[in-house]
């Protein structure tokens, strides 16, 4: 197992990018720049984790979780921006955004410590 795979933020990332995936796959309606945006953002999110997870210096670890961490505030910003012109669920909102939220202090949580 590689190391990125035992952190619990980067099973949350990659659950909640796969809800992002389908979401976006079957919702050809939405602009396509939104649904890219929205899918990078996503994917940057988990990506930034497996990265960061492999870098020796704690300074560079920190640099991917904060990329990670703001990638997420994106996303955050972008579901709201889709639920206000109603091109999604408010029930699958909620979803992601709390997934997004709890994403983001478990990020914030990681940089601190990396700081000490």
């Amino acid at each position: 197992m590689l190391i990125f795979e035992n952190l619990e933020v980067y099973k949350k990332a990659f659950s909640i990018n796969q809800k992002i995936y389908r979401f976006l796959k079957h919702n050809t309606t939405i602009v396509r720049y939104m649904r890219d945006q929205l899918g990078r953002a996503s994917l940057s999110i988990q990506l930034n984790i497996a990265e960061g997870s492999g870098r020796f210096a704690k300074k560079d670890r920190r640099n991917f979780f904060v990329m990670a961490r703001s990638s997420a505030l994106e996303c955050a910003s972008i579901i709201e921006f889709l639920v206000a012109e109603e091109e999604m669920p408010t029930e699958f909102h909620l979803e992601l955004r709390n997934g997004f939220e709890e994403i983001s202090k478990m990020l914030f949580t990681m940089i601190k410590n990396l700081e000490e």
